[in-house]
């Protein structure tokens, strides 16, 4: 083979076939492999560098596009009206690859491969902080939410630790692939070594070890289910709902509700001393809230064990819905009322709550909660790292098409903030994880009858670099991505100058 086919295969539109076939299983979806997240952006930065302007920002904005559509398809969200937010995802998806074309050879080599990763972390971190959308998409870091050395990084930095090393290595790859230079690879590997060594040692010389607490989580059975939705299929509105006669309301819920009473007495006669519930679990019409919540109260103080309830309340007032959990006291009393703080653009049109998470202090720990999509907002879930939480309970439902991506985008909560995470979800994977990412139960609803996850878990958590200053990597990530446009220019000129009088110099020297 030539050198001149050689270049031409590992350079332009073929480029951009590969970069793009390895970018659909870098996604976060059903179908995502980890190293393909290590390997797209070196065919896409290959592309970008190798063609005009022009056909590059057509060409990456074209995959990034291609991209969107497949996570959503993948998410099952083709045919709602959330699949325009797909639109949303393409600046920000495209902006890293852009800014790697038009200001890396403008910079010194080791400063210029920081150009894409710093950019990509930036156009994360301001998606999830001003969005309604969170980490739940594009966030390149939750790809390797398996790689457990790599993951304790997020104790330090949050998820965006991960991003920014991740996509580091498309450019130091393409700077080997230009001209070899040697320095910027061994930064990047010192970069590596130490992230992965200290990693590996927190695992192997922090262990999480000490006093546990036998938890489980509870979803009501699919039979029940079943029944309720025949029961309130008729119902085409909330307004029909709260219409109705009270007493035929409570008799179309009691499938679920009696199911999950059952269930709770169940684990806590097996020895769970903490019983979690999914998010929309226990459902009740205005007044038939309380009677409800009774119910639970007496298990409660039967078992002397702490109940979690997610409880759906339609009332009178608008929007007509409520989304808590309600944390129930081995004595029937009340530790907290929690209203989600993040519902689900489009898909949930209620009120959300004061995004303030609730604490109680108990003979387990420090425990707080958290509502389905809340654990995609960073900067919320950490609340419960600075409060010095120790098991975060965490009530969701989702569906299939999203079961996998939310359990595992929860692991990063509980690694950044040293709490243990107890996620019971309806219509997805529950999980358990502990504060350094082991999973320590998971079930799928969709492959049981009956949901449960049980473990014994560390009651105590453990303070975090994250937890405790925040997201300083990701605004130090943003300062960078603002500041290099400046030093290029500044680096420009000082090279002209370098330039000219070495020019003025060599005419001496011949005059003379």
């Amino acid at each position: 083979m030539t050198t001149n086919t050689t270049t031409r295969m590992t350079s332009g539109w073929p480029m951009l076939a590969i970069g793009g076939a390895l970018s659909l299983f870098a996604l976060h979806a059903t179908g995502d492999l980890a190293p393909a997240a290590w390997l797209y952006g070196i065919a896409l930065i290959r592309f970008c560098r190798t063609v005009r302007a022009g056909r590059a920002i057509l060409g990456v904005a074209a995959v990034t596009a291609l991209d969107a559509a497949c996570w959503m398809y993948q998410a099952d969200l083709a045919a709602s009206p959330v699949v325009l937010l797909a639109l949303a995802f393409v600046p920000p998806l495209t902006a890293p690859f852009v800014a790697d074309r038009l200001l890396t050879r403008r910079l010194p080599p080791l400063a210029g491969t920081l150009v894409y990763p710093a950019t990509k972390v930036a156009c994360e971190f301001l998606v999830a902080s001003v969005t309604p959308l969170g980490t739940l998409f594009g966030v390149l870091g939750t790809t390797q939410h398996a790689n457990l050395p790599l993951l304790q990084l997020a104790s330090v930095t949050g998820v965006y630790g991960l991003s920014f090393v991740v996509a580091w290595a498309a450019p130091v790859a393409n700077l080997l692939l230009e001209w070899g230079g040697l320095r910027p690879v061994a930064a990047y590997s010192a970069v590596l070594a130490v992230v992965f060594g200290a990693g590996a040692m927190r695992l192997a010389y922090a262990p999480v070890d000490g006093p546990t607490v036998r938890v489980a989580g509870v979803t009501a059975s699919r039979d029940s289910v079943a029944r309720l939705g025949d029961r309130i299929r008729r119902y085409d509105s909330v307004s029909e709902m709260l219409a109705e006669d009270a007493a035929t309301m409570r008799a179309a819920f009691e499938p679920v509700n009696a199911d999950l009473l059952a269930a709770t007495a169940r684990e806590a006669r097996a020895g769970a001393r903490i019983v979690v519930r999914p998010e929309s679990g226990a459902l009740a019409v205005d007044a038939g809230a309380g009677p409800l919540l009774d119910r639970a109260r007496r298990v409660a103080a039967r078992y002397r064990v702490y109940v979690q309830v997610g409880l759906t309340t339609y009332v009178e007032a608008a929007p007509q819905v409520r989304n808590q959990t309600v944390l129930i006291t081995p004595t029937g009393g009340t530790a907290w009322t929690y209203d989600k703080s993040h519902p689900v653009p489009v898909l949930e049109p209620y009120q959300a709550g004061p995004g303030v998470l609730p604490v109680a202090d108990t003979g387990y720990g420090r425990l707080s909660s958290l509502v389905c999509y809340d654990a995609d907002f960073p900067d919320l879930a950490r609340q419960g790292g600075r409060g010095g939480v120790d098991i975060m309970l965490i009530s969701a439902n989702t569906w299939a098409g999203i079961k996998r991506l939310h359990a595992e985008n929860a692991i990063f909560r509980a690694v950044e903030n040293g709490y243990t995470i107890v996620r019971q979800a309806s219509r997805g994977q529950s999980n358990i994880v502990d504060r350094q990412g082991h999973t320590l139960a998971l079930d799928d609803y969709f492959d049981a009858d009956r949901q449960t996850v049980v473990a014994s878990v560390p009651v105590s958590g453990v303070r975090t670099v994250y937890g405790t200053v925040g997201d300083v990597f990701a605004w130090l990530a943003v300062a960078v991505a603002l500041g290099l446009p400046v030093f290029a220019v500044a680096w420009r000129r000082r090279a002209g100058r370098g330039r000219h009088a070495t020019e003025a110099g060599s005419v001496a020297v011949a005059h003379w």
